[in-house]
């Protein structure tokens, strides 16, 4: 954990260059990764039986759960708690009601469509990233963002398999569930570094996540008393909950401020590789040599996005 350090905001990454930057885009990196253990764990609560709602409401608990165990532990060990308003709580709880949101609608597009289509429709969270962007800054993009974003998605129609099948013809509330989960994903990984927040990071987290368990209550109001952990759901709200909340949500409220938003959503792009490679090893889901050369082209998209990065930490060494 990342102690009691103040996360602050830096505006559209001013004030981390060079080698500061790498190590940013890297937490996101490690977060985007995170998400790639969410896809086979939620196949296998499928097969178990579980509702997809049941799955998202396990996540949203037990990452709160978790956060809370490490701002007890921390508590224990010296640090001091601080002080949240209740405007800085809601905008953290926001947070956690985007990333929750991002969950419900990938489920359910995941348990309508192919997963390829639904993985292909999430990822367009690369491109959208570098739309906030341009909003909220009123400038432009850098072209090799730009480049990157593309080229990621372009990997992305091959890692996924989505070249065999396409999308037309699939039920158009699904599609537009999983565009929704692209809106909300990228908007969560945006705002992440925008929030400033004057407590440590698990604190941070435990109100992050208070918003997602709010949130899940829409699908799931009766998780608590419904007995489900008795049935065997348990393993599953634990990887969930790790996984898909802890981590990325520390990971990221360490690595975005230090970012800009568009570059943030790049670096995300680790989750489709990554689920890939869990899926192989977990699964038995057998990659293609086209599959892998998606992989490729993901991971080289992402590594031409930290170019600038690259470039600014060498002239700072040489000046």
């Amino acid at each position: 954990m990342a102690g009691t350090d103040t996360i602050k905001q830096q505006g559209a990454g001013a004030g981390a260059t060079g080698a500061g930057q790498a190590k940013a885009a890297l937490q996101v990196f490690a977060g985007g990764a995170c998400y790639g253990a969410m896809a086979t764990t939620y196949k296998l609560a499928y097969a178990a039986g579980f509702t997809s709602a049941q799955v998202v409401a396990s996540q949203a608990w037990f990452g709160c759960l978790f956060f809370a165990l490490a701002a007890l532990a921390g508590h224990a060990l010296g640090h001091r708690w601080q002080r949240v308003g209740w405007k800085l709580a809601l905008k953290l709880m926001g947070l956690g009601a985007l990333t929750c949101l991002t969950s419900i609608l990938y489920c359910y597009a995941m348990s309508v469509l192919p997963a390829p289509v639904a993985l292909t429709l999430l990822f367009q969270f690369t491109w959208l990233g570098l739309v906030w962007q341009t909003v909220m800054t009123r400038r432009p993009p850098r072209p090799l963002q730009v480049v990157s974003a593309l080229v990621i998605v372009f990997g992305t129609v091959f890692a996924s398999g989505v070249y065999k099948t396409g999308i037309a013809g699939y039920d158009p509330v699904a599609l537009l569930c999983a565009l929704g989960a692209a809106v909300s994903c990228s908007l969560f990984v945006t705002l992440s570094g925008r929030v400033e927040a004057p407590c440590s990071s698990e604190q941070r987290g435990v109100i992050v996540c208070a918003g997602s368990v709010v949130m899940s209550l829409t699908v799931c109001p009766d998780y608590v008393v419904s007995g489900v952990l008795a049935q065997g759901i348990l393993l599953f709200a634990v990887i969930a909950g790790f996984f898909g909340l802890l981590c990325p949500v520390l990971l990221f409220g360490m690595g975005s401020p230090h970012l800009p938003a568009g570059l943030s959503t790049v670096m995300a792009a680790a989750e489709l590789p990554a689920g890939l490679l869990i899926a192989m090893i977990v699964l038995g889901e057998p990659l293609g040599v086209v599959e892998w050369l998606g992989v490729a082209i993901i991971l080289a998209g992402v590594c031409l996005a930290q170019v600038s990065p690259l470039r600014a930490g060498r002239l700072r060494r040489d000046d």
